[in-house]
């Protein structure tokens, strides 16, 4: 608990930032049966991150990084949007377009784990390959679908709740359930913190990697139906563009060490949603639009330096020889007295 200390900090900072901009941000309305407001809005617009960053949170605890989850949300959304708009159901397009992504996670960790390669190079891969995919699929052009059971994955409501929020909760739920009450967290952990001692207590390593990269893609491809039917478009330029970075400085703001190891679901959530707060502030304070990622830029590495002990402890020990007069200085005190 002690490691969610300062993300929780982070949060409730930004958020009681934004009412001096916006005095009613923490209002929360209900309009025809849906609840409408600031906080609502975070948290329907962060659920796409937060999908990815649980991914990416078990992929990190192997010591591993996947790259082409953005390129992934390309690929889910541009092969549903384009499926729909030949007629197909909808539960053809989302079985497709989530069947593509677990195929190309696998691939991932098939690289990883079968081949060898490393991490960052397997996944860069696709990263390049996987935008081009996506482009291939939607022809270079814009697809704009027309389907309003397609709309409520990323833009309806159910139980007066966003739908996106919804499913965010079953996969935080399940991911949770699987990875806390059962061994299976514990043997990524292992595989993270030493492969080679995981390997000879028996554990297969391979295959815990290859599934975490599955379930990397498999988030990243849910993510991808909730952009793209948010707004009944695909675009394999710009979805998901940049989503990666996001979602590794969610998991390492969550405390999750990029060496592998350790790792803090509920951390990577509240990493996601100091993110998307950041994002709503930015726009709340009316920062230039040219100047935006700079800002967040430096407001992450705030974060981050907030966040670690070893620049806690230097700055605390730089601040107790500040305070502390030396020898030349009680010199100074008796010549003057």
């Amino acid at each position: 608990m002690r490691r969610l200390l300062w993300p929780v900090v982070v949060l409730v900072l930004l958020l009681a930032l934004n009412v001096f901009f916006s005095p009613g941000f923490f209002s929360i309305q209900v309009r025809d049966g849906h609840l409408y407001g600031s906080l609502i809005d975070i948290l329907r617009f962060g659920a796409p991150l937060i999908l990815v960053s649980l991914g990416m949170t078990l992929v990190i605890a192997t010591g591993g990084i996947d790259l082409s989850v953005g390129s992934v949300v390309a690929i889910s959304g541009a092969l549903a949007c384009l499926q729909i708009s030949q007629g197909a159901s909808l539960f053809t397009a989302v079985a497709l377009a989530l069947g593509l992504s677990l195929v190309l996670g696998a691939w991932n960790g098939f690289l990883v784990a079968g081949i060898g390669i490393q991490p960052i190079i397997a996944t860069l891969i696709l990263m390049v390959a996987g935008r081009g995919l996506a482009q291939l699929i939607t022809d270079g052009q814009i697809i704009t679908v027309n389907s309003p059971a397609y709309k409520v994955i990323g833009g309806g409501y159910w139980l007066t709740v966003p739908f996106g929020i919804l499913i965010v909760l079953a996969v935080l739920a399940v991911t949770a359930f699987l990875t806390r009450r059962l061994a299976l967290g514990m043997l990524i952990e292992s595989v993270g913190g030493n492969a080679e001692a995981s390997r000879l207590a028996g554990i297969r390593a391979r295959g815990i990697i290859i599934m975490v990269y599955a379930f990397a893609a498999l988030c990243a491809g849910v993510a991808g139906l909730m952009i793209s039917s948010n707004v009944s478009s695909a675009d394999g330029n710009n979805a998901g563009l940049w989503i990666e970075l996001d979602a590794i400085l969610a998991v390492v703001i969550g405390g999750t060490a990029l060496s592998g190891g350790r790792f803090s679901l509920g951390g990577t959530v509240l990493g996601a949603l100091i993110i998307q707060t950041l994002t709503t502030t930015i726009y709340s304070i009316g920062v230039p639009p040219e100047t935006t990622l700079l800002f967040k830029a430096l407001v992450v590495t705030a974060v981050c330096l907030i966040q670690s002990p070893s620049f806690r402890a230097k700055a605390l020990r730089r601040r107790g020889r500040a305070a502390v007069p030396g020898p030349a200085s009680e010199e100074k005190v008796r010549v003057s007295l």
